[in-house]
């Protein structure tokens, strides 16, 4: 039987979203595989969320180029970019609470996610969208919780996932856009 790697990552990161705690065994049986099997692709845990981090960098890219940063207002920018990183949202919420992938050295994807990130939060600046006593760096990872914390709550059943986009971005620009009062 051939194993497609890329759904066992699928199927990984679908349950570790769920149960962050999870054990090498509850993975092989959610992907529908022995333990032994699961093992000759990743050799533990560690493996596995590297893996899965290379997987939530490259969804996040991917969000990050269809979202088209570079046009238009900085606000609808960010409106693109969340309903474009909604489907992988469970995987990045697991993925920057794992705190092996921040001990030490951090994958240079995470470097590269975050400059597009607070390109677009200092976009916003210079534009005048965005208040400026936020740095971009803050802005950027507050919209990391929002997504994580919008992500847990759609799968807990407490928010409708319909709502994900509108809840993350306008919580985030009602904080985050400059008081038209004086």
């Amino acid at each position: 039987m051939t194993v497609d790697r890329d759904q066992v990552l699928r199927t990984a990161a679908a349950l570790l979203t769920r149960k962050a705690t999870a054990t090498m065994d509850e993975v092989a049986r959610a992907a529908g595989i022995g333990r032994a099997t699961l093992h000759r692709h990743f050799a533990g845990r560690d493996a596995l969320v590297k893996a899965l981090e290379e997987l939530g960098i490259q969804e996040f890219e991917t969000a990050l180029d269809s979202a088209r940063l570079d046009e238009g207002g900085a606000a609808e920018a960010l409106r693109r970019l969340v309903a474009a990183v909604e489907p992988a949202a469970g995987l990045l919420a697991f993925l920057v609470t794992e705190n092996q992938l921040f001990e030490g050295e951090v994958d240079e994807g995470w470097n590269r996610l975050d400059a597009r990130v607070s390109a677009l939060f200092r976009r916003g600046q210079e534009g005048g969208e965005f208040r400026i006593d936020l740095s971009p760096a803050w802005l950027t990872e507050a919209l990391y919780a929002l997504i994580g914390a919008c992500a847990w709550s759609v799968q807990d059943g407490r928010v409708a996932a319909k709502d994900f986009t509108y809840m993350t971005t306008e919580l985030l620009l009602g904080g985050a856009r400059r008081s038209t009062a004086a």
